[in-house]
């Protein structure tokens, strides 16, 4: 691959900022055409995302704008060339991931990254880190027992713990899955459910059942169910048990009591690694209980072998419009604080 960048005039003597131009050959035409996109629409992604023009012809792409702008576009576009030369398959949202990572940090190494292959799905889909956070959470499980994964929703974590955990059992590392939560309802009342005991908690395990059949076939899954490699459970079923040999995550561990972080925690048996996910943010606990998750991070940090890994709006792998909602609800949040302390502040200086 070639790079040629040259910087150009001012357009006009008005213009407060230069236009810089950037031109890039890529050595392969078919790679190149899979880098570009359908109708150049990976291209469009990018100049859209960035605010630079882009045009292509043949295998060499010319971009014009913004210096920052074009030497970022310049970033993205060749560490994706080289993900689409390692066999990896670009697709529209891994050019989001590979912008927001490399504006962050423009030395990151996407193929550190997106080529950290978890788990193969049986659709064939890699489940791969698309954030620092996420390759970060994914080492952490690699080399500790016990993982706290703690940010906002649509972030990956429990999403990676289960894809973790499915490769561990594949591979024969542990002989079983565990998954739990606890059963509180999120700001809503849902009053009786009918049926035995499985129907009356299956809506709060819901989300852990979908990340499961995301991973392998409905029919396997059922199978390991059946034959307990795989539980699903709320948390109260944890009470008296030891857990050997098995890979077990805490869903939504927000909403623990400091009981029950305690209980589960104190389960944990040889040849087990747990990781517990959950959202600070988002507790749905009555106001006198203590979020066992807020009091074991703290009580916890420093003991070894034990790892807390954080994620924050910038690792929301959702919908973009997922991480715009995280940071407008966060900006609120953050708003009233503030004139909840100057109104504080002000009544006591009265």
């Amino acid at each position: 691959m070639l790079i040629d960048l040259q910087r150009s005039a001012p357009a006009t003597a008005m213009m407060i900022t230069d236009t810089h131009q950037a031109k890039i050959t890529f050595t392969d035409v078919e790679l190149s055409r899979h880098l570009f996109g359908e109708h150049n629409a990976h291209l469009n992604r990018i100049a859209t995302s960035l605010g630079v023009q882009i045009q292509a012809r043949g295998n060499t792409v010319h971009l014009q704008g913004d210096e920052f702008a074009v030497q970022l576009a310049q970033n993205v576009l060749t560490q994706l060339y080289g993900l689409i030369k390692a066999r990896y398959p670009v697709y529209e949202s891994d050019i989001d991931y590979a912008i927001r990572l490399l504006s962050a940090d423009d030395h990151a190494k996407l193929k550190d990254i997106f080529l950290d292959t978890v788990y193969i799905t049986a659709k064939k889909i890699s489940i791969t880190p698309k954030s620092r956070a996420q390759k970060a959470y994914i080492d952490a499980m690699r080399r500790h027992d016990i993982v706290f994964g703690i940010g906002p929703a649509g972030t990956g974590k429990t999403y990676l713990a289960m894809a973790m955990a499915v490769s561990a059992l594949t591979k024969g590392t542990v002989s079983r899955i565990i998954l739990t939560r606890p059963a509180v309802e999120a700001g809503e009342t849902l009053g009786f459910l009918p049926g035995d005991l499985a129907d009356k908690v299956d809506p709060y395990l819901r989300p852990l059942y979908d990340a499961l059949h995301d991973m392998m076939r409905f029919e396997k899954a059922t199978s390991l169910m059946q034959q307990g490699v795989i539980e699903v459970a709320p948390i109260a079923f944890m009470r008296g048990r030891t857990l050997n040999d098995s890979f077990i995550i805490l869903d939504e561990a927000q909403n623990t009591t400091s009981e029950q972080m305690k209980m589960f925690l104190t389960r944990i048996g040889f040849s087990s690694k747990a990781v517990i996910t959950g959202d600070i943010t988002q507790i749905d606990l009555p106001p006198q209980k203590t979020s066992g998750l807020i009091e074991a991070k703290e009580i916890l940090a420093d003991i070894e072998g034990i790892q807390m890994v954080y994620f924050t709006q910038h690792d929301v792998v959702r919908h973009r419009l997922v991480q715009d909602i995280i940071m407008a609800y966060d900006n609120v949040a953050s708003k009233r604080m503030a004139e909840k302390a100057h109104g504080t502040n002000g009544e006591t200086g009265k």
